[in-house]
């Protein structure tokens, strides 16, 4: 595409954003909490080091997660368009740093189209829960509930058009109707959800067992492979290298404060991963069962917790209901990527946007949701399709957006412009908060992203 072709799009004539700062730090949270966070994390934090990983991804957080996320929210804020448009819009004349953007939109398509069937089992777990399904203290019962789900193609089919559905409903509402709105409500309410399972748990007999398995620090377990897994969840947990926080960037308001917003969001993005380990694991002790990553965790092993606790059956269907919470926020920041692209830069309505990614990803989502079923033995280097769009976005797009991104936030935009736009124009103080800053965004960040990208890839 060429660039006359790409500053070919017009304004919009209309433009939707957040209107408030609680409005932001929802909908910025939304987008940064996922699944990840309720299983990932805690799982990641106990079987690292506990307390010493902690340290290490926070470290991880401020070097390599933060710095990218206000830079992408930055840029987005300063041209208040899409993820593709924002880089045509701000780099130099000719320079195609608008493939930034474009690489950020294919990889939010991809991951939209894996991570919309990992919530459709999700929801579709919420009822199992509700109609007792699930209730066993049997892992070999729950396991075999999970095994029949995602092998049957019609469930995994509808559930999946299901979350697309719901997902495209809230977005067709709008940024402030949609997005705002819904996160404004979802995000306390996650918290509350969490905060009654963790209070639930730390009740068992025997759950100091699970807070000392993440709290307490084995620092012997902290080698440089477990400080690369530390980089690597840092960067991928907030979202960033796929246009979601460009995106989310460009409906900023003009007076908010970035750092600070982005610290807030980095501080409760992290609270929410604590409390999801506080809830999950005293609970998987005090009853005997191993803790374990993955689909084996969530859909195996905590329904067989739950049914062997009092009122296990409530607190089954609460942990799933904020799970599903945790996706939709999520989902809502990935899909919007694509949809504000096709609003903005091709002049089509919000609707027909909307409609279109639906569609699309209703088509290339199925070959996700079926290959544990129908498609199970069509692969692509040895991968289904559900795992070949898993590793290319993490393994390839993401890190090169994150790794670009720095580069052209460093090396082509320079520090006086990074400085008006994160200073509002010079109406905030914190110069001695932006020379280091930039410094990290300009070589650290980008050295790290290009370490983890390597280690994804099997380079060493």
């Amino acid at each position: 595409m060429s660039q006359d072709k790409m500053k070919s799009g017009g304004a919009p004539k209309a433009r939707d954003g957040f209107t408030s700062s609680f409005g932001v730090l929802a909908a910025t949270l939304g987008s940064a909490v996922g699944l990840g966070n309720i299983w990932k994390f805690p799982y990641l934090t106990g079987t690292n080091g506990g307390a010493g990983f902690l340290v290490v991804y926070v470290l991880a957080t401020l070097l390599v997660g933060l710095p990218v996320m206000i830079s992408e929210i930055m840029l987005g804020r300063k041209a208040k368009r899409d993820a593709v448009t924002t880089l045509v819009t701000l780099a130099p004349k000719g320079q195609p740093w608008w493939l930034i953007g474009a690489f950020g939109v294919f990889a939010a398509f991809l991951i939209m189209a894996f991570y919309s069937e990992v919530a459709a089992w999700v929801f579709a777990y919420i009822f199992k829960a509700i109609g007792g399904d699930i209730l066993s203290r049997d892992p070999k019962v729950t396991s075999g509930a999970f095994a029949s789900l995602i092998s049957d193609p019609k469930q995994s089919l509808l559930w999946q058009w299901a979350v697309l559905a719901l997902i495209g409903g809230i977005l067709l509402l709008g940024v402030s109707k949609g997005i705002e709105a819904v996160t404004k409500k979802l995000m306390p309410l996650l918290f509350v959800l969490l905060l009654l399972i963790g209070a639930r748990s730390l009740m068992l007999p025997g759950a100091s067992e699970g807070l000392s398995f993440l709290f307490t620090p084995d620092f012997s377990k902290i080698t440089p492979a477990v400080v690369l897994t530390a980089v690597g969840l840092a960067f991928f947990k907030l979202s960033i290298g796929m246009g979601t926080m460009i995106t989310y960037g460009s409906y900023f308001r003009d007076d908010q404060n970035i750092p600070v917003t982005t610290f807030r969001v980095m501080c409760a993005d992290l609270f929410v991963s604590l409390l999801a380990g506080i809830a999950i694991f005293p609970a998987v002790f005090a009853f005997g069962f191993q803790p374990a990553a993955g689909p084996s965790l969530l859909f195996i092993t905590i329904p067989a917790v739950f049914a062997s606790m009092p009122l296990g059956h409530v607190f089954m269907v609460v942990f799933f209901v904020l799970t599903a919470i945790a996706a939709t926020g999520a989902m809502l920041s990935i899909l919007e990527v694509p949809v504000s692209v096709l609003s903005e830069r091709f002049g089509i309505s919000r609707v027909k946007s909307t409609v279109i990614n639906l569609l699309l990803l209703a088509v290339v989502g199925a070959g996700c949701a079926l290959s544990n079923s129908l498609t199970a033995d069509f692969k692509i280097f040895g991968m289904t399709l559900f795992d070949l769009f898993d590793f290319v976005t993490s393994n390839v797009l993401m890190p090169l957006g994150g790794i670009f991104l720095c580069l052209f936030t460093g090396w082509v935009w320079k520090y006086e412009r990074f400085r008006d736009a994160l200073s509002n124009g010079g109406a905030l103080s914190n110069e001695s908060l932006l020379k280091p800053l930039f410094f990290v965004v300009r070589f650290v960040s980008p050295a790290l992203i290009l370490v983890v990208m390597l280690k994804g890839l099997k380079v060493f």
